[in-house]
């Protein structure tokens, strides 16, 4: 694990050199990501300022989602980004090769290979958006509150990557990935709201299927005091298994890998 740390630590150094040597580029992107978000938010506003309670959620409360949510978008964008395009960059032309015949595990290296700046935006966003909620709505800063947020935001990390990782292993049999990763990515949107102003069936697809809710929901419902009793806590463990579940798929698909030929 230490040997780990220390090899990300220098693709890491490297990447940022890379980056740096357009540095214009590096700010264009991770700002970018902000001003997009902040688009999402105007309407967000918008719709608030006409319905100012969302089935007993104020706005305040709905930012607090918001940002929890991106907290946990903003480590998958960071450090698995590659997933997105295994199949387009690296399948199709190659590429990916060089990760069988290294000494690291082929997925670890496949990580390693790019630091996504632009996922510096779903931070900054993440970060703003929870501390401005929870000063509007007196949460207080205790450190079981503070380790609960940053708990929260590893938890989503790890639901976002887990599920993009199943999805990307479809790359191994059709190379284009892309569709696929989009089809379970794209629903994560509905976290983006109280779960509870949804029917049966959706809450429990984002909670047990595709199990956003717990990097946005159900913490925010703890922060505020809500009563979720034991689904307050459970987020890790979902994560923990869905993480377990994506490798033991990544595993076979890497099996099932042939090389393209080229």
């Amino acid at each position: 694990m230490l040997r780990y740390a220390r090899l990300y630590w220098l693709f890491l150094i490297q990447r940022f050199k890379i980056l740096m040597e357009y540095r214009l580029n590096f700010f264009i992107g991770a700002f970018s990501f902000v001003l997009m978000q902040s688009v999402g938010l105007v309407g967000l506003w918008a719709i608030m300022q006409q319905v100012p309670d969302l089935n007993g959620w104020s706005f305040e409360e709905l930012l607090l989602i918001y940002g929890l949510i991106h907290l946990g978008k903003s480590i998958a964008h960071m450090f698995a980004d590659n997933l997105w395009t295994i199949g387009r960059q690296y399948i199709r032309s190659g590429g990916f090769d060089r990760f069988l015949v290294r000494p690291i595990n082929p997925l670890f290296h496949l990580l390693a290979d790019r630091f996504c700046h632009d996922g510096i935006g779903d931070l900054l966003v993440g970060v703003v958006l929870v501390a401005y909620a929870s000063r509007e709505l007196a949460i207080p800063w205790t450190l079981v509150n503070v380790g609960y947020v940053f708990l929260t935001m590893l938890t989503g990390g790890v639901i976002f990557i887990a599920l993009n990782l199943i999805t990307a292993t479809s790359a191994f049999w059709i190379i284009e990935s892309i569709p696929v990763t989009q089809v379970v990515h794209a629903p994560h949107e509905f976290a983006f709201y109280p779960l509870d102003m949804y029917n049966r069936t959706i809450q429990l697809v984002m909670t047990w299927v595709l199990p956003y809710g717990f990097a946005s929901f159900y913490p925010a419902s703890y922060l505020l005091g809500r009563d979720i009793g034991w689904m307050a806590w459970v987020g890790p463990l979902v994560a923990a298994l869905l993480m377990i579940l994506a490798y033991q798929v990544w595993t076979y698909g890497l099996k099932h890998y042939g090389g393209t030929g080229s």
